[in-house]
C-alpha cells in the first residue's frame, strides 16, 4: 500500500448516491447544516463546460480534457470516470477529502453509482448512503413534475435509475426519501451511529 492510500485508509469521508429524482441535492444541503457531524461537501472536478450561473469551485471544478488526464495519470483522484457515455468525466480529487479534514469534518461526496463502486472497492471502510424514494414510479413521477426534461431524456434517465438501483445492496446503507424530514433524519442518525463505531 502506497503512503497516499494509506493516508485514505485513515480518513472518514461519506458518499451518497440515487438516481435522478431520488432528492440529492435537496438531502445534501439540509446535511451540511443539520448533521451531528461536521459535514464537508467535496466539489467535484468534470471536463464538461460550465452551465449557466455555475461558478468554478463551487459547483465543480471545470477542468480542460488535458488537465483532467494529467491529475488522472497522477493518482491525484479518489474516484473518477466518464459518466453516462457523455464523454464527460466526473471524478472526485483526493484534495477535497483532505481540504474537509483540515475544515475538522468528513467529506459528504455526492457522486454516482460508477464513482461509488470505485471508492468501495478502494476504501471499504468509507461510509455509503443509497438515496430512494420507495417505488420507481415515484421516480418517474418526479422527474416528469419537474417538467424540465424531455420524453428521450426522461426516459433514459429512467433506464438509468431501474440499472442503478441493482447496486444499491452493495451500500451499507440505504435511506427511502418518501419524506424529506424524515430521511435527513434518518441519515444524520446513521452517520452519528457511525462516529461512535471504534473505527470511525
Amino acid at each position: 500500500m502506497s503512503q497516499s492510500d494509506a493516508e485514505f485508509e485513515n480518513m472518514q469521508f461519506v458518499v451518497l448516491s440515487g438516481p435522478s429524482g431520488s432528492g440529492k441535492t435537496t438531502i445534501v444541503e439540509r446535511l451540511l447544516a443539520t448533521s451531528p457531524v461536521k459535514l464537508v461537501k467535496s466539489v467535484s472536478a468534470t471536463t464538461r463546460s460550465p452551465r449557466k450561473n455555475e461558478t468554478d469551485g463551487e459547483n465543480y471544478y471545470f477542468l480542460s480534457r488535458d488537465d483532467f488526464a494529467a491529475k488522472r495519470e497522477a493518482g491525484e483522484f479518489l474516484e473518477c470516470a466518464e459518466v453516462h457515455a457523455s464523454g464527460n468525466w466526473y471524478g472526485t480529487l483526493k484534495s477535497e477529502v483532505r481540504r474537509a479534514r483540515s475544515l475538522g469534518g468528513w467529506a459528504l461526496l455526492e457522486i454516482d453509482v460508477q464513482g461509488a463502486m470505485r471508492v468501495m472497492q478502494e476504501h471499504p471502510n468509507a461510509l455509503t448512503i443509497f438515496l430512494r424514494t420507495s417505488s420507481e414510479k415515484e421516480f418517474e413521477r418526479r422527474l416528469r413534475a419537474r417538467g424540465t426534461e424531455t420524453e428521450e431524456v426522461i426516459q433514459r434517465r429512467l433506464d438509468t435509475a431501474h440499472k442503478e438501483l441493482q447496486f444499491a445492496p452493495r451500500y451499507k446503507f440505504q435511506v427511502v426519501n418518501d419524506d424529506l424530514d424524515q430521511a435527513v433524519r434518518d441519515i444524520n442518525r446513521i452517520v452519528q451511529d457511525w462516529e461512535k463505531k471504534p473505527d470511525a
